[in-house]
């Protein structure tokens, strides 16, 4: 018998919260319990990739840092390939590079320019929380001037009140849970 009924039980109870981090008037919605629990990761992945897979995805597109986890296993389930975005300054030269703003700052994700053949590839982006939606829409952009159409969007997280969704258009939206 499993601990967790579904995979919202199993955020519930293993997400972290931690306000004021990284600034002031934040609440960071940590997942690294969640994914250091093999029945609540196993849990989540299972019902990410069990929804997605009608979206006929070519590869899966984990952001840093927590979506490299979630992504890689959805893609493993879904028998498809993984692209990892990466944060500014961790690839070697050449990459497409996405700058975007946070709630909290500015940011960037990159790819590498070479290596990759994503055109017309079918790309499911995947993230631990959608917050703003300013990380997602910039993987979108840098994946769609790559060549990729991006298809859909799983989270497992969603702050609904920073209404970050409305951001991502037309795009199929995911979200095993909405948080807080």
């Amino acid at each position: 018998m499993s601990a967790y009924p579904d995979a919202r039980s199993a955020l519930a109870a293993k997400t972290r919260l931690v306000p004021d981090f990284p600034s002031d008037g934040i609440m960071f919605q940590d997942l690294t319990p969640v994914l250091a629990d093999g029945e609540a990761f196993r849990t989540i992945v299972t019902e990410m990739a069990e929804v997605c897979h009608t979206l006929d995805v070519d590869v899966v597109a984990g952001l840093d840092a927590r979506g490299f986890l979630l992504g890689s296993a959805v893609a493993l389930e879904l028998g498809v390939g993984v692209l990892a975005l990466r944060k500014a300054g961790k690839l070697p030269p050449p990459v497409i590079r996405q700058e975007y703003d946070l709630e909290y700052g500015t940011a960037a994700l990159e790819i590498p320019s070479e290596g990759l053949d994503l055109h017309e590839r079918r790309v499911l982006l995947v993230d631990d929380v959608l917050a703003t939606g300013g990380t997602l829409v910039a993987a979108r952009a840098l994946l769609e001037n790559a060549g990729a159409r991006v298809v859909g969007v799983a989270v497992a997280l969603e702050v609904q009140e920073l209404e970050g969704a409305k951001r991502l258009g037309d795009l199929p939206l995911y979200v095993v849970s909405r948080g807080q």
